[in-house]
C-alpha cells in the first residue's frame, strides 16, 4: 500500500517536474554555461574561457554604475511605494470615524481602490510612452502646468537632465505600483479581527498607536512579500526604462543592469558577457530575497 501511494503521487508530479526542469532549470544552466564562453550570439562557435567574463565584469565601471542605479531604485521605490500604499490602505480601511477604529474606512473606499488600481490596467509600454509626453520639455503636461501657475523657473527638460531623469523614472514606477499594493494591504487589513481593534480602543490606544502595534504587525507578511516583489521589479526595470530612455538617459544617468545586458548582447554582440551580467543579476535578486526574508522575520519576532 505504501509503495502504491508513492507511485500514485509520483505519477502526478513527474510531468510538472519534467516541464519545470526543461523550461526553468535548463535555461538557467545554459545561461551559466554561455557566460563562461566568448559566444558572439550569431555563430555556432563558442570558445570556453572560464571565468574571464566575470573577472572583466568585476572591473567594468559601466556595470557598477548601472548597478548603482539599480541600488538607488531598490532603496527608494519599494520604501516609498509601500509607505504610500500603507497610508492609503490605513486611511480608507481602518481609519473611519472617531471611536470606530477597525470598523471600516472612509466613505467611498471601494471607489478609491478602483481609482488607485487603474494604473495596473495600463500596459507598461503605454505608460512609458504617455509619461514620455508628460515630461516633454516643450509640450509636456508637467511643464505646461508649471507655466500656467506662474512657476516657469521650475520648468526643465526632466528626462534630459542628469539630476532629474532617474527621479522622474522613479515617480513613474511608484505611480504604476502603488495601486496594486494599496489593494493588497487593504485586503490584509480587512482580515484583521475587529475584536482586536475594539480592545485597543477600550485600552485608550489612538489611531497611530493602533496602526504601529496592531495593524502593521498583523499584516507584516504581506509587507514582507511586497518588498521582495518590488525589489525584483526594480532590479529589472527594463521595459519602462527602455521605452522612456532607451539610450540609458543623459550621460548614462538612468541606465540599469538589464539595459546594459541588452546593449552588451544586441548592440555589442557579446552574448557570453551579457549572460555573465544576467547570472550576476539573478544571484543579486536571490540574495535580496533571502536578506529581506531573514531581516523581516527577525523584526516580526520583536513585535
Amino acid at each position: 500500500m505504501r509503495h502504491g501511494k508513492y507511485r500514485f503521487i509520483a505519477s502526478f508530479l513527474v510531468v510538472p517536474l519534467v516541464l519545470y526542469v526543461v523550461f526553468v532549470v535548463s535555461p538557467y544552466a545554459q545561461a551559466f554555461y554561455i557566460s563562461m564562453t566568448d559566444w558572439r550570439g550569431f555563430s555556432g562557435q563558442q570558445n570556453f574561457i572560464g571565468f574571464d567574463n566575470y573577472v572583466e565584469l568585476a572591473t567594468d565601471g559601466r556595470f557598477w554604475r548601472a548597478m548603482g542605479h539599480n541600488g538607488l531604485l531598490l532603496v527608494v521605490v519599494p520604501l516609498v511605494t509601500i509607505a504610500f500604499a500603507l497610508f492609503l490602505a490605513a486611511v480608507t480601511t481602518v481609519a473611519g470615524r472617531p471611536g470606530a477604529v477597525g470598523r471600516g474606512g472612509v466613505r467611498g473606499s471601494r471607489l478609491y481602490q478602483v481609482v488607485f488600481f487603474f494604473p495596473q490596467v495600463v500596459p507598461v509600454v503605454i505608460a512609458g510612452v504617455l509619461f514620455g509626453f508628460f515630461f516633454n520639455p516643450d509640450a509636456g503636461l508637467l511643464n505646461g502646468a508649471l507655466r500656467v501657475v506662474g512657476l516657469d523657473g521650475l520648468t526643465r527638460s526632466w528626462l534630459g537632465d542628469t539630476t532629474f531623469a532617474l527621479p522622474s523614472v522613479m515617480a513613474v514606477l511608484i505611480w504604476g505600483a502603488v495601486g496594486f499594493y494599496y489593494v493588497l494591504f487593504s485586503s490584509a487589513m480587512k482580515s484583521v479581527p475587529p475584536d482586536v481593534f475594539e480592545a485597543a480602543v477600550l485600552d485608550g490606544a489612538g489611531r497611530m498607536r493602533t496602526f504601529w502595534s496592531i495593524t502593521l504587525p498583523m499584516i507584516w507578511d504581506s509587507v514582507q512579500v511586497s518588498y521582495i516583489y518590488l525589489g525584483i521589479m526594480v532590479l529589472d526595470g527594463f521595459t519602462l526604462l527602455q521605452v522612456m530612455l532607451p539610450d540609458g538617459g543623459p550621460d548614462g544617468s538612468t541606465q540599469v543592469v538589464s539595459q546594459y545586458l541588452y546593449r552588451s548582447a544586441f548592440t555589442d554582440g557579446r552574448f557570453g558577457y551579457a549572460s555573465a551580467i544576467g547570472v550576476t543579476l539573478c544571484l543579486v535578486t536571490l540574495l535580496l530575497a533571502v536578506a529581506v526574508l531573514r531581516l523581516t522575520r527577525r523584526q516580526q519576532t520583536e513585535y
